[in-house]
């Protein structure tokens, strides 16, 4: 496989500093296996072969097992995760699919993850949903192979 354009952060390296630094801000305020775990998600949802590939092997760094990585996709049907990892992957969800109902994030998602995020711990959920997001879309729009 092929990249249909050089990736953009290559093409115009300044967008790399605000999406790293925004990186940055997200993985000091929580813990590294809940953002692996959200990371895949979103990157399944959005079909980014590059995102799942470098998720799974960053959360597997992290301690996280194969059984909860294999899970991801359907955490709601399996008994390994928490409830904060459950409202955190719902947030995601919601967040990744934002076209997909009338009220893109509806009360009980939200009310779920207020439960068991204080706001900067939220904020900081908000924003690494929002970054994943981000690069999904650069990723898929260029074709980017997985291992380039």
């Amino acid at each position: 496989m092929q990249a249909r354009m050089n990736h953009p952060v290559m093409v115009l390296p300044d967008a790399m500093k605000p999406l790293q630094a925004l990186g940055d801000l997200t993985k000091n305020s929580l813990p590294e296996k809940l953002l692996e775990l959200v990371y895949l998600r979103a990157s399944q949802i959005n079909g980014c072969s590059v995102c799942v590939d470098m998720h799974s092997k960053l959360a597997g760094k992290a301690g996280e097992t194969g059984e909860r990585l294999f899970a991801v996709a359907a955490w709601r049907d399996t008994p390994y995760f928490t409830e904060a990892e459950r409202a955190a992957l719902a947030l995601t969800e919601a967040l990744t699919r934002i076209s997909d109902r009338a009220d893109p994030v509806p009360d009980e998602v939200w009310s779920e993850a207020d439960k068991h995020f204080d706001e900067a711990e939220l904020s900081a959920l908000i924003l690494a949903i929002a970054k994943i997001n981000v690069w999904n879309r650069l990723n898929v729009a260029v074709r980017q192979p997985v291992g380039v």
